[in-house]
């Protein structure tokens, strides 16, 4: 089955260009399409797409509050990619934070636009590794630091699903993971399961994030 997908944007340049990308891939099919963040939650619903990507500056609803809209009101939400002009810019990290998957600088090349809706869709690995932890470096700190540490405490990680988690942080793979710590990929599986229900993490991403804001990984 292709991947479906969303696009939101205020700029139809923009969708045009990632509808042109993506529609020329195989496994990849782009289902509708919204120009504000406002319009998200009931074409989620009615076009149930696997990936929406997704402007994180918009007039009426920006990318933050879309995303906490669908993960929110929407069962069995899609993953959310935010598209950004700029790589090191705040709205990220709080969409970040509110529950998006990754991000898609909107310069990136036409491979990278694929590769990050295929990585998004699995769910395997964290896209664009560095540039989480550089944006966990800039404005994590103005998160609360002992409420994260708390949060992390409470989890009672063991020491094999911490040893998972900071190799999460590093951006590998289910499979890189196994590979490194020698055991099974479905060994692994279990263990970042495990670590996003006591993180109370939708996925991987917001795991690292929780990782990075408790000092448990140092972004620096």
């Amino acid at each position: 089955m292709p991947i479906k997908i969303l696009l939101v944007d205020d700029e139809p340049l923009v969708r045009a260009g990632l509808r042109a990308v993506l529609e020329a891939q195989p496994d990849i099919e782009v289902v509708g399409e919204a120009a504000d963040g406002a319009a998200v939650v009931p074409l989620v619903r009615s076009l149930r797409p696997d990936v929406v990507a997704m402007d994180v500056r918009m007039p009426l609803m920006d990318g933050i509050e879309a995303t906490s809209a669908v993960l929110r009101t929407v069962d069995s939400p899609p993953k959310i990619l935010v598209v950004t002009t700029f790589e090191n810019d705040e709205y990220v990290y709080g969409a970040l934070r509110a529950g998006a998957d990754g991000f898609l600088l909107k310069r990136a090349r036409p491979a990278e636009i694929v590769h990050a809706v295929r990585l998004v869709a699995e769910g395997d690995s964290l896209l664009f590794p560095a540039a989480v932890r550089d944006l966990a470096a800039a404005y994590g700190q103005d998160r609360p630091a002992n409420e994260a540490r708390e949060a992390l405490t409470r989890a009672a990680l063991t020491d094999r699903e911490e040893d998972v988690l900071r190799l999460m942080a590093r951006g590998l793979s289910n499979a890189e993971i196994a590979s490194r710590l020698i055991v099974g990929t479905e060994t692994v599986k279990s263990h970042v399961s495990a670590i996003l229900a006591k993180l109370g993490a939708r996925d991987r991403t917001q795991a690292v994030i929780a990782a990075y804001e408790s000092g448990f990984v140092s972004p620096a």
